[in-house]
């Protein structure tokens, strides 16, 4: 596993198959994400009884080092001001 640098910031998008608006949350943070370096990682819910107890009623579910940040919605000015 690479190491991230320590002014890098890591998004984490929680999603599931299928899902409109995870689709719609992920375009947001590849646009801001073309603007602002950061480190992404997805986590499918699917298949996972944990995640999707968690999970599935509020997804997509936006974490910002770890801290979630957005719920449903991703706003770009509000990810911005996250990793800026």
């Amino acid at each position: 596993m690479a190491s991230t640098p320590k002014d890098r910031h890591v998004v984490t998008l929680v999603h599931a198959e299928g899902c409109h608006l995870c689709e719609g949350a992920r375009r947001v943070i590849e646009s801001v994400r073309a603007e602002i370096p950061f480190e992404l990682e997805e986590v499918d819910i699917a298949g996972d009884d944990e995640l999707e107890a968690s999970y599935r009623e509020r997804i997509p579910v936006v974490l910002v080092d770890g801290e979630e940040a957005f719920t449903y919605f991703v706003t770009p000015d509000g990810l911005r001001r996250r990793v800026e």
